[in-house]
């Protein structure tokens, strides 16, 4: 017994005891905080996938790149997938997978999605090899090429590599085009460039004669109002000495051609396919019978290149010529040489990849919007997408319950609430709610009483869900049609993702953004505009989504709305509003009078966050993102005098990863959390200086932050949603602490289950670890 009292007093007293000062580590390190791990709560339901590949020889393998969730490789035909590019790759945007042919163990991977979309999507740096199956893997250059579409080895050279280089949307540049490698991936050349802004959207090897190839190329940029897709750089071209001479091919095609995609047949290389975008009834599918040099339109359907820039991949099979895919919204397949199409529905909608295993049609595996999935019948059925926590979320939110519930909305799926932690063994299907709530959704709830939750969505929809009797209302301000309307003739514009916020002071007061700040005290039955257009209403920047050839219609380009609603949580009716193109607002008086308190100098962007301070009223952070303007520079910034004045505070964080959010701790004050393109972020100084949070995190785009319950919920964009529980190190760490030899953090305060569940129902979703856990440095 004594033996035991003298331990507890032992442990005890290393709570107050500081040891002797170190000289040689920095005052505030990493190391007092990396044994804090977080967890992944889902939902493990796939997100967006658009490359897929597998191994000739093993029906069982195959790889997919989800777009920021990284390389994933499955060894049992799809039942388990399991990341293998963690630790390696500095992005997680994934354009291209291959095996050597040669070699199944050398794997080369090109970063950075080809649809390239407005939202959710995060450019690559380059090209990755592994030489052990995708152990361990090597970068091998090409930053600045941003998104790569595709990537071909030699079916006998394992050295001979050939990347198509999409290139950087929101900007011109030079590193577009056909790069080769004879070494590796040591040295590149570019064999094949057009201009600064047409990048290699697709490429075709006949198997047989890897000296005849075919690339589409991509006349291609974006600005957040419009999307340009098609152009004088959108062309063929066919090489058939590998590379050293190309020749654009044009008999038998549109003149005006918007995205591509080309496929050889392996079947018979005489027979090549294209499915084109172009005006009226040019767009569809051509075919050529004279190995590529003329081509014939077989069909107009407009379901082979309906909103082509997102789609337009078309995949020959290996064994039968006249036999085709082309990846839309449905993965769409002919048996006819492309005359008649067929849509597929698979495993999920919106289709951008398909590999056809060469010794065997039947076998497949595909990816679209849901993640991968494999098929064994020809498509009859698919391995399951619930297995895959690869989803690309928004905003997030919490209420009060216990467990705290999180809720977000899910890119290419629906609204959730989900739970932090259960009584399972896991997280799982059964521990979320579906809301009947679009994708891109903002939510807001009363935290005490999460009953009614709301939600906003593409194309100016927002409805509130019923939670209790699961009943979903529209609650649109003005309804309207919106879709293919031009932003410049709404009554209401709203962004992709408009915000809503319950009012933390009284919970019968709703907050929402068009280009005006709007108020609902009857659960949006009526709305009250209280606010003029606080953005820059530039009427040039409000028309068509697309150009030349197709308009964009489903309203990701809307521009010129709000973004972002705070209400200070300690001083009613101080409200703070971001737009998305660059412009932060001020209300002290309930929305009475509105004060531009945009920080002096800054360049259009959007106002990704507000964070009004849970410390004091007159204190708020912001994070901008310019990376649609062509700018990644992380953009922080603080006010302590009500937006009067701004304090730009990045150090620390690298400065080609632009910043998403930035949220203030409740229970520490100046102890700041920002979620950047590549990872989490700590300040223990009000921003002076920031720290890496990354610990077990992957290297992933943050989306948004939260603090509940001193623990911090992240979502990400290409991984689901985590959790870092109890935040009490952080709250003890100081300059005192972190020069000592040895210090053991005072745990937070102890709670435990009331019963233990059994269920087989349980999900691969984390729980908090149960032991009793004690920090010490």
């Amino acid at each position: 017994m004594r033996k035991i009292l003298f331990l507890l007093v032992a442990l005890c007293s290393l709570n107050v005891i500081i040891g002797q000062k170190k000289s040689s580590e920095p005052a505030i390190s990493e190391k007092l905080y990396e044994s804090m791990l977080y967890r992944n709560i889902g939902p493990f339901r796939g997100g967006r996938s658009t490359t897929v590949t597998g191994i000739p020889d093993d029906i069982f393998t195959y790889y997919m790149g989800a777009t920021g969730g990284g390389v994933w490789k499955t060894t049992d035909g799809g039942n388990t997938w399991n990341n293998i590019s963690d630790g390696y790759f500095n992005t997680t945007g994934i354009g291209d997978i291959t095996p050597a042919p040669s070699d199944p163990n050398i794997i080369y991977v090109g970063t950075g999605e080809s649809p390239v979309r407005g939202v959710k999507t995060s450019h690559g740096d380059g090209l990755y090899k592994s030489t052990d199956a995708g152990k361990t893997w090597k970068h091998m250059g090409l930053e600045k090429t941003r998104h790569i579409s595709d990537v071909y080895v030699h079916p006998k050279n394992p050295d001979k590599v050939y990347v198509a280089a999409q290139g950087n949307p929101w900007g011109p540049n030079e590193e577009r085009g056909v790069y080769l490698s004879e070494d590796g991936g040591i040295t590149w050349e570019k064999i094949l460039y057009v201009n600064e802004n047409s990048g290699i959207v697709d490429m075709t090897v006949d198997p047989n004669n890897p000296n005849f190839m075919m690339v589409a190329t991509w006349e291609f940029w974006r600005k957040p109002w419009i999307v340009h897709s098609g152009g004088p750089g959108s062309r063929i071209y066919k090489t058939t000495d590998g590379g050293k001479n190309w020749k654009e091919i044009t008999k038998g095609l549109p003149e005006l051609k918007g995205k591509m995609g080309v496929s050889i047949s392996p079947a018979n290389p005489d027979i090549v396919y294209i499915a084109i975008d172009a005006l009226g009834d040019k767009a569809g599918v051509y075919r050529s019978d004279d190995a590529g040099e003329s081509f014939k339109q077989t069909t107009n359907d407009a379901t082979t290149y309906a909103r082509s820039w997102y789609y337009m991949h078309i995949i020959a099979d290996p064994n039968d010529e006249d036999e085709l895919w082309v990846m839309n919204s449905w993965a769409m397949k002919s048996i006819d040489g492309g005359k008649t199409f067929e849509g597929i529905r698979g495993s999920h909608v919106d289709h951008h990849d398909l590999w056809i295993n060469p010794k065997n049609s039947d076998v497949m595996v595909n990816a679209n919007d849901g993640g991968g999935s494999v098929t064994f019948n020809g498509g009859e059925t698919w391995s399951t997408m619930y297995n895959q926590p690869t989803g690309q979320f928004y905003r997030l939110i919490t209420d009060n319950e216990h467990p705290y519930r999180v809720y977000s909305g899910q890119q290419d799926n629906s609204t959730i609430a989900i739970d932090s932690r259960v009584v399972d063994d896991g997280i799982g299907e059964m521990h979320w709610d579906v809301m009947r709530a679009g994708e891109s959704s903002t939510v807001a709830v009363d935290p005490d009483n999460p009953r009614f939750v709301y939600s906003t969505y593409f194309a100016s929809n927002f409805v509130e869900w019923d939670r209790d009797i699961d009943n979903t209302r529209m609650v649109m301000p003005y309804p309207t049609r919106v879709t293919g309307e031009q932003p410049k003739n709404l009554k209401y514009r709203a962004n992709w993702n408009g915000p809503v916020i319950v009012s933390p002071h009284n919970p019968n007061v709703i907050y929402y953004g068009s280009q005006y700040v709007m108020k609902s005290t009857d659960r949006g039955v009526t709305w009250e505009v209280m606010s003029e257009d606080l953005t820059q209403n530039d009427k040039d920047h409000q028309g068509k989504g697309g150009e030349p050839i197709s308009n964009e219609q489903i309203t990701a380009e809307s521009y010129n709305n709000l973004f972002n609603i705070e209400e200070s949580p300690i001083k009613e009716g101080v409200i703070w509003v971001g737009s998305d193109d660059g412009l932060v607002h001020l209300t002290q008086d309930g929305g009475k009078t509105w004060t531009n308190v945009t920080p002096k100098g800054l360049k259009e962007s959007i106002i990704n966050v507000v964070e009004p301070s849970p410390h004091n009223p007159a204190t708020a952070y912001i994070a901008v993102t310019g990376y649609k303007l062509n700018d990644f520079t992380p953009y922080i910034f603080k006010t302590n005098d009500y937006g009067v004045t701004w304090e730009k505070i990045v150090n620390g964080i690298p400065g080609d990863t632009f910043a998403r959010s930035v949220r203030e701790d409740p229970d520490r004050k100046g102890l700041l959390y920002a979620g950047t393109e590549t990872g989490v972020f700590v300040s223990f100084n009000e921003g002076k200086l920031w720290h890496p949070l990354q610990n077990n995190l992957p290297e992933v785009p943050i989306t948004d932050l939260r603090i509940k319950r001193k623990d911090l919920v992240v979502a990400t964009q290409g991984r689901a949603i985590w959790i870092l529980d109890d935040l009490t190190p952080l709250h003890q760490i100081s300059e005192e602490i972190a020069k000592a030899d040895y210090y053991l953090y005072k745990p937070n305060d102890v709670s435990t289950e009331l019963s233990v569940a059994y269920s087989i129902d349980g999900g691969y979703g984390e729980n908090p670890r149960r032991a009793h856990k004690y920090t010490m440095y």
